[in-house]
């Protein structure tokens, strides 16, 4: 399916939880979980260099040989474990001071009250009491099973123009034996993909308006805060 289709479906697994509640994960973390529905598409890059060199005496086909390469377990365990130890990294609190900074007002460097030491350890405790606390195992697990809805989505709605099914090599590169195929599956641009897509999006769009969470909060709180006031603003429930 189409990769803005994966970030949607990436997004709702790393915001809410299957009773409808949100997550307790941080931005990091929800990236994480994103990063991974998209993550497979990396080998589908090769595109690039097969266009730009296909009417030459040396193409590259480097699509034609390696897509789907990515797309298999191995690849889903290193990615988990990647996100495991991304994961586990303390992320400094929004508010605490810059690096080498203390939050002491400004004396005079003979004043009785300038104690450098007391103040890193203040400061080093108010890193460390304003940081979210990680959720390490959830997101590894999270960035696992949303790598797997890729490839479900993959193996549902992703034959090419030429019906090609561009079989998903599960067990490579250790082993060629299971090639996964589905013969129901629809073309790329299929209406049932379209109908998925609008959707996950509609999803997205209930969550930002109920618990002012967007997508946008991967870039910039900020512009997420905006973008789900304007929403609620807009979408009035009576009640």
């Amino acid at each position: 399916m189409s990769p803005v289709t994966h970030f949607f479906a990436g997004w709702l697994l790393a915001s809410v939880s299957p009773t409808g509640q949100p997550m307790s994960l941080t931005r990091r973390e929800k990236a994480l979980v994103v990063a991974a529905a998209v993550a497979p598409d990396l080998d589908g890059l090769g595109i690039i260099p097969e266009l730009l060199t296909r009417n030459t005496s040396h193409p590259l086909l480097w699509f034609s040989q390696y897509h789907h390469s990515l797309h298999t377990l191995a690849f889903a365990v290193f990615c988990s474990i990647v996100a495991f130890v991304i994961a586990r990294w303390p992320a400094p609190s929004a508010s605490s001071p810059a690096p080498g900074i203390s939050n002491r007002k400004r004396l005079a460097p003979n004043s009785a009250a300038f104690a450098p030491t007391s103040d890193l350890t203040a400061s080093a405790s108010h890193l460390t009491s304003g940081s979210p606390q990680p959720h390490a195992w959830l997101t590894a697990l999270l960035v696992f099973i949303s790598f797997h809805l890729h490839l479900l989505f993959d193996l549902i709605g992703a034959r090419g123009p030429d019906g090609y099914q561009w079989p998903i090599p599960y067990l490579k590169p250790f082993s060629n034996a299971l090639q996964l195929t589905w013969h129901g599956q629809w073309a790329l641009n299929a209406w049932q993909n379209f109908v998925i897509t609008a959707l996950l999006l509609l999803a997205t769009l209930w969550i930002a308006w109920k618990h002012a969470s967007s997508p946008l909060e991967l870039i910039s709180p900020h512009a997420n805060r905006a973008f789900t006031q304007t929403l609620r603003h807009r979408i009035v429930v009576s009640g």
